[in-house]
Order: structure tokens, then C-alpha cells, then sequence
């Protein structure tokens, strides 16, 4: 709770409250990837299933630091978040143990501040999973915000971050530098990092619904030299340019996306 007091303080929610135009369209497009109802077409078990019981024990069997800390970028209306808390803890659907709340808190953010609303209010673990609307590609916003939460804990870095299906939108809005400037962001700020990363078709398909609205193509979608095997290209940044290795693959969900763990070369010391 303390954390939250303090992020509420520090970060004005004006800030972080401001959507590009557009944000939401009809047709079932958002170039944003901020869906109102995703997680009815993606639902949490698609990626809770893949993923071994209580992570986070098994990666931290002795954390030097408590709590542990968590960032899901990407969060939208909270039901993933929500969902990979639970499996991390190893809590069923009716425990609430303040013991293993105590062991985790979640920073959770997506660039829609409607959504952020939203999983404000239909979280159970207010004290334990804060939320905030932000544009993680605003350097100064990101700056503020994760600062902020971090120092309220004494810390400077997550011990695991969550990036489920963002990818894509980072680098169709933002272009090759953005995804690159995007990826060496996230690996220096935690110690291991759960990503979801879109294949090429996806990009394809989102391209095809704003035509179909009779819109333009994202403005990079044309541009990118990152392409095809856009998986591979992502994993080759971390591992050969963001000092990160590729500790696990746990398959891919049924809507053939891949759920890969990437851990920082640099914070062995942690596990």
C-alpha cells in the first residue's frame, strides 16, 4: 500500500491520462492494441495453462530482496494481470492469504486510461496490483512513473516483467528504432521478462482492418525492415544487443502465439 500511496503522489494521473486520437475504432480495429473486450477473444487460460505452476518460486527460490516486484506493460482492462498473479503465487480462485500477497506486488500499465479504470475497479488485490495509465514510449513518463513505484521500494529495477502481445503495436506505431529502443528499455529494467511477441501474419491482419475502415496503413507498416520471421528478429535483439538469454519457450498459445522467458545476463545474482 505504501507503494501505491507513494506512485499516486509522485505521478499525477493527468500525466498519464492522454490517448493518441483514434485510440479506438469501429469495426473491432484499435491501433493500439487497446481493445475493449480482448481478453473475451484472447482469455487468460490460452497463456496461464503453458506456464509452470508457481513461477516465480521456481526462478527466485531465494530473493535477496522482498517483495518481489512485477511490470506488465500492455495490461488493458486487468484480467491477465490478474490471472498470471494468481497462477505466480500459486493462489486458487477463492484464497486471498496476506502472507502470499505480501510476496508480490504488480505495476500494471497500458497507454489507455479507460481501460486502466476499468481494472482499477474489478481488481481484488487493490493493495498488492497498481495500476496507471501511460505511453511507455514517452521516456519521460515511463522515467516518472517506474522511478517512482521502484524507489518507494528501494529498488531500481523489476525483478519480472510481462509483455504479452505488445510488440507489434510498438513497432507498427513507432517503426524498427521504436521496437529496438522499446526492447533495450524493458531488458534494463528487470531481471527476467515474459514476452508474447506477434508473428508477421498479425501484422498483416491489423494492416487489413484499418483498410477496411478506409484508413491509411500504420505509418512504419510499409517501412519495416524488421519482418517475416519477426520472432526470431526479436529474440536475436535481446539476446545479441540487449544482454539478455532465452531461458525458456513454454509453447505457444492457440492462437499460435509463442510465450518466451528471457532472462538479464546480468542479474544472475538474483536467483
Amino acid at each position: 500500500m505504501i507503494g501505491l500511496i507513494l506512485l499516486k503522489m509522485a505521478v499525477p494521473t493527468s500525466e498519464y491520462s492522454k490517448v493518441p486520437g483514434d485510440a479506438q475504432l469501429p469495426g473491432g480495429a484499435a491501433p493500439y492494441g487497446n481493445f475493449p473486450d480482448y481478453s473475451r477473444f484472447h482469455p487468460p487460460e490460452g497463456r496461464i495453462r503453458l506456464l509452470p505452476s508457481a513461477l516465480l518460486s521456481k526462478l527466485f527460490p531465494n530473493p535477496r530482496a522482498k517483495p518481489l516486484l512485477g511490470l506488465d506493460v500492455g495490461c488493458n482492462s486487468g484480467e491477465l494481470s490478474i490471472a498470471l498473479y494468481r497462477h505466480l503465487l500459486g493462489l486458487q480462485e477463492t484464497q486471498a492469504c496476506q502472507e502470499r500477497l505480501n510476496e508480490l506486488r504488480l505495476l500494471c500499465c497500458d497507454i489507455d486510461a479507460g481501460l486502466i479504470e476499468r481494472a482499477k475497479q474489478q481488481s481484488p488485490f487493490p493493495a498488492s496490483i497498481s495500476y496507471a495509465a501511460l505511453d511507455i514510449m514517452d521516456p519521460d513518463a515511463r522515467e516518472t512513473l517506474l522511478s517512482s513505484y521502484l524507489g518507494s521500494f528501494g529498488r531500481s529495477t523489476f525483478d519480472i516483467a510481462f509483455c504479452m502481445s505488445v510488440t507489434m503495436w510498438i513497432h507498427l506505431n513507432h517503426g524498427d528504432c521504436g521496437l529496438v529502443t522499446f526492447l533495450s528499455y524493458l531488458a534494463s529494467k528487470c531481471a527476467y521478462l515474459l514476452l508474447e511477441p506477434q508473428p508477421w501474419k498479425c501484422y498483416r491482419s491489423a494492416a487489413r482492418r484499418l483498410r477496411k475502415l478506409g484508413r491509411h496503413d500504420f505509418d512504419h507498416f510499409r517501412s519495416l525492415s524488421i519482418n517475416g520471421d519477426v520472432v526470431e528478429r526479436i529474440t536475436q535483439i535481446l539476446t545479441a544487443d540487449c544482454a539478455m538469454e532465452l531461458v525458456s519457450c513454454f509453447g505457444s498459445t492457440s492462437w499460435d502465439r509463442r510465450l518466451l522467458l528471457f532472462k538479464s545476463k546480468e542479474a544472475n545474482h538474483l536467483v
